[in-house]
């Protein structure tokens, strides 16, 4: 039976080929043609900020304007200069410890591209969670294939436009399509993909790559919690939480998704939490500096999570009532029962549940017994009991006092642990992720000889000597 496949499918597919023939017979580009390429990916950028701007408010219905300069524009050329400016040091051969035994022969890796990497990006941050993998991965000397969300048409076709005009497809191609297309581009014998999104799909995508035995790299979310510990300001937290939550209408991998807080300041922390997002209002009122839910389904679903929460008995206060569009008012939920699916699933929106905990201590330990987080933020004056939290728990990654803020480093390695993901990007791991570190060693010796020798059979009594003493060096 003759199967029909979609044109779109095969010119995937040609594009793939083309990459990996590139990158069979390319093998290796220098440090030079590296950093041609990310300099046309920081001009494309930097010379298209606004129309990139323009395109995720229209994805998004209404985006705001700071935001995208401040994630998807500059976190962009942000990662792409500090990857250009490490990247000499990071392709050096690294020397490694020789045996004794085997002197005066040497060790040293060197890291090589793997070859084709593929990039499924998701549509909360399209331009930087598509660009910032995909730059790390060009540096490592890789050819990237991206597959962007159908979720943001006019961000994807603005990207796919701007990247064919600039690179050739064998090199870096971006393509689109709905979500079958996703599971055909998963299904691609890839040296190593990449995916940003939910545990749920990065389940599928994993099983999707596993016939090909392509190596996996998933950041994914969880349920990432904010505590409040007693010697710390109430207000102050507050604050900086509802900047955390409100950014990017909290639809973001690390957006503080609970927060617990001492029992009997449930109230009183949510009241701070609303005046700090009344302090982040400006004269002009929200609506001029937020970002709508990007859809109908993902802004039902919230409301659907509110609403359950609400008849199981859980208190709500909220910014405000009127709804403009999807600008979903900041919206906390005092106590929802921890089995209600408010609790159970990560929100992705601007609603924060508040917790009241009798110990502190006891819900860092709670905490351990759980799904790991992808991130995880505590806020304690006292340098020893943030020392005791990072021993109690586990995350994918840590922010003391502040929210969002270790995402942004580009020094940093960012992944997740177990449910919120594996392998990391960001920083000179990210750098190895998409690289070979290719072991080497090297013999040397005085003319012919080479202290093996002395180990090659017959095996006399030097030779057993010598595996005797083997043991205690």
């Amino acid at each position: 039976m003759n199967v029909r496949v979609s044109p779109d499918v095969l010119e995937l597919r040609k594009i793939f080929e083309d990459q990996n023939t590139k990158a069979r017979q390319g093998g290796n580009p220098d440090r030079k043609e590296r950093m041609n390429r990310l300099g046309r990916l920081a001009k494309i950028v930097e010379q298209n900020r606004e129309a990139f701007v323009e395109a995720i408010a229209a994805d998004f219905g209404a985006r705001s304007r700071e935001e995208t300069l401040i994630v998807d524009i500059n976190a962009c050329l942000g990662t792409i200069s500090y990857l250009r400016g490490r990247l000499k040091k990071w392709m050096k051969p690294r020397r490694r410890h020789t045996s004794i035994w085997f002197l005066p022969g040497g060790n040293y890796t060197i890291a090589q591209p793997l070859g084709v990497v593929g990039v499924i990006a998701p549509w909360n941050y399209p331009l930087h969670l598509s660009l910032g993998p995909a730059a790390t991965a060009l540096a490592a000397g890789n050819s990237v294939m991206i597959k962007m969300s159908e979720a943001v048409p006019q961000t994807a076709a603005l990207l796919q436009r701007l990247i064919s005009e600039n690179f050739d497809p064998s090199v870096l191609a971006v393509t689109l399509g709905e979500a079958s297309f996703s599971e055909e581009f998963a299904s691609l014998p890839f040296d190593h993909l990449f995916f940003t999104g939910s545990t749920q799909v990065g389940r599928k995508v994993m099983s999707l790559a596993a016939p090909n035995l392509t190596p996996v790299t998933l950041e994914l979310g969880g349920k990432s919690p904010a505590i409040v510990d007693t010697d710390y300001s109430l207000e102050e937290a507050a604050r900086r939480i509802a900047w955390g939550k409100l950014f990017n209408a909290g639809q973001t991998c690390v957006a503080p998704d609970y927060v617990i807080v001492p029992d009997g300041k449930e109230m009183a922390f949510a009241k701070a939490v609303l005046e700090g997002a009344k302090s982040m209002q400006g004269s002009e009122g929200a609506s001029r500096h937020r970002t709508q839910i990007v859809n109908d389904r993902h802004f039902e679903r919230l409301q659907r999570l509110v609403d359950d929460a609400v008849s199981k008995g859980a208190e709500v206060l909220r910014e405000f009532d009127e709804i403009d569009g999807r600008k979903m008012p900041l919206t906390l939920v005092i106590n929802p029962p921890e089995d209600c699916p408010l609790m159970q699933e990560e929100i992705f929106g601007p609603v924060l549940p508040i917790i009241g905990a009798s110990s502190i201590q006891d819900k860092l330990v709670e905490l351990r017994h759980g799904p790991a987080p992808l991130a995880l933020y505590y806020f304690s004056k006292s340098s020893s009991q943030r020392k005791k939290a990072l021993g109690i728990t586990r995350s994918g990654g840590v922010t003391f006092n502040d929210v969002l803020l270790h995402y942004l480093q580009d020094d940093l390695p960012f992944g997740g642990l177990g449910a919120s993901g594996m392998g990391h990007s960001h920083g000179k791991e990210g750098f190895d992720t998409f690289s070979h570190h290719r072991p080497v060693f090297t013999q040397r010796g005085l003319g012919n000889f080479t202290g093996t020798k002395l180990l090659y059979p017959p095996y006399g009594r030097l030779a057993r000597t010598l595996i005797r003493t083997m043991r205690l060096i």
